[in-house]
């Protein structure tokens, strides 16, 4: 389990060490959890957007574990990098956490003027967790309210590239089991994420636990309108899976996702880091990079 985080989080366990955000803990909404830190490459012109969503099984992860690598590369290329905290679910049950991060795109998109952001390139890349939270973004429709008195509400919520880094793309038990097995509802994340008391009870969950977990399982959206997204995973873990890190963050999530995009006519890439093809493919950080930035 210990190798399996190291791999998801990256470079993540070393904070920035460089440059100073420009803009650091700002807030984008009234809770102490609504903070974001953004670091704007400094061009005049309006540059395109990373927003990062950190993991932790939405219980747990900060702001700060954003990839020293990621920002520096896409400060390289000119594209600005924000990175943010939302509401763990012992706070807020879903939809809290990932209403949280819609509300950060929004409040980014309120921003671009000031900001000097391009709102037109708003791409994420979310790691575990977080990077479920990044394909539902992807999937879903647009959650801005014309009508909201609330102007942040009132800007587009959608992304133009979406990156997932061992994400689960769906959260229904009776789906998840069949296909990676029991062990995947011995991970605290989904119980949690409903508010349930104990991890036996996603064995039945209510009707109501259900309707919320289809709802924030990113593949229940998939559509050809989807920006393109790509999907990593370390490698393909034996099935069933042995423990409960291996199933919630097991490859064929990413499998199921690609499948469901492609018979959509969507745009899915689907990177295994320890497999010859990923060679030919696009990595995480130059995917993004190859969406937002003009040919």
């Amino acid at each position: 389990m210990k190798l399996l985080l190291a791999c998801l989080f990256l470079s993540a366990a070393s904070a920035l060490a460089q440059t100073e955000p420009t803009h650091r803990d700002v807030g984008y909404g009234p809770h102490e959890r609504h903070r974001l830190d953004l670091w704007h490459p400094g061009e005049e012109n309006a540059a395109p957007l990373v927003i990062f969503i950190h993991g932790g099984g939405w219980a747990g992860g900060d702001k700060a574990d954003v990839p020293k690598d990621l920002v520096s590369f896409l400060l390289s290329k000119d594209v600005a990098v924000a990175s943010i905290n939302y509401r763990y679910t012992k706070i807020a049950i879903l939809p809290g956490p990932v209403h949280d991060a819609a509300r950060a795109v929004q409040f980014l998109r309120s921003k671009a003027g000031e900001w000097k952001l391009d709102a037109k390139r708003f791409g994420a890349y979310g790691i575990s967790a977080g990077g479920c939270t990044t394909l539902w973004l992807a999937c879903h429709t647009d959650l801005a309210d014309a009508r909201s008195r609330d102007p942040v509400a009132r800007e587009s919520s959608r992304l133009q590239v979406a990156v997932g880094m061992s994400p689960q793309t769906c959260l229904e038990p009776e789906t998840v089991v069949s296909w990676v097995g029991g062990q995947v509802l011995k991970h605290a994340m989904i119980a949690r994420a409903v508010g349930a008391k104990k991890l036996e009870e996603m064995h039945k969950p209510r009707a109501e636990w259900n309707k919320l977990l289809r709802e924030f399982s990113p593949i229940t959206h998939v559509s050809k309108d989807d920006p393109p997204m790509l999907l990593s995973y370390p490698r393909v873990d034996p099935l069933p899976a042995t423990s409960p890190g291996s199933a919630i963050h097991h490859a064929l999530f990413g499998t199921k996702l690609q499948d469901k995009a492609t018979a959509a006519g969507g745009t899915c890439i689907l990177r295994i880091e320890d497999q010859a093809a990923a060679a030919s493919l696009p990595t995480p950080m130059a995917f993004l990079a190859n969406h937002l930035l003009p040919n």
